[in-house]
């Protein structure tokens, strides 16, 4: 089936279903580069509306968009994700999959254990980096060339953002170890 024959279920769908509360940056597989910006329009709009539907209709709405041809199922209803530790690695993961970064859950909640206790918001003001004027900042303890030298797309440019700080410490991880999985102390 063609997209432009879906358009109007598009439309239907998006002012009703719930979007990603993920990260408002973060790429929609499927989606063409030059069509990202309205489709996160879409799912933003959906948000809106699906605020005014109660759970039941949104649960039926899901098993209804589901079985759709991707993108749309993404686009419509893409992974939400809690606003605490396992939430910001599950969406870090999603953002590094959908660009080919290695990672698991398990390699990035250790270190990030290890690095902050869990902090998004932990900055380091004692070692070396620190004394020579950039500390180590938020949940993977990642100084601001790094994150900047690492910045994965589709993910904030704060530094404290707990998914951007994943992503940013995975992506450095990768090239320098291979992995995250592959870091069993400071880095």
């Amino acid at each position: 089936m063609h997209l432009r024959k879906l358009l109007p279920l598009v439309a239907i769908a998006a002012a009703v279903v719930v979007p990603t509360q993920a990260h408002a940056d973060a790429a929609i597989s499927g989606v063409p580069a030059e069509l990202q910006d309205p489709a996160r329009q879409v799912q933003q709009q959906a948000f809106q509306w699906q605020q005014q539907l109660p759970r039941p209709q949104q649960d039926q709405l899901a098993q209804f968009v589901q079985p759709l041809p991707q993108p749309l199922p993404e686009l419509l209803l893409p992974p939400i994700f809690s606003n605490d530790l396992d939430g910001w690695i599950r969406n870090a993961l999603h953002v590094l999959g959908q660009r080919g970064i290695p990672a698991s859950y398990e390699g990035i909640h250790r270190n990030a254990l290890r690095e902050s206790g869990g902090n998004p918001r932990a900055i380091n003001l004692w070692d070396s980096n620190a004394a020579a004027g950039i500390p180590s900042k938020g949940l993977m303890q990642v100084i601001d060339p790094t994150f900047a030298a690492y910045h994965v797309d589709g993910t904030s440019w704060d530094i404290y953002d707990p998914v951007a700080n994943i992503a940013a410490a995975c992506n450095y991880a990768a090239h320098r170890y291979g992995s995250i999985d592959n870091v069993f102390g400071a880095y």
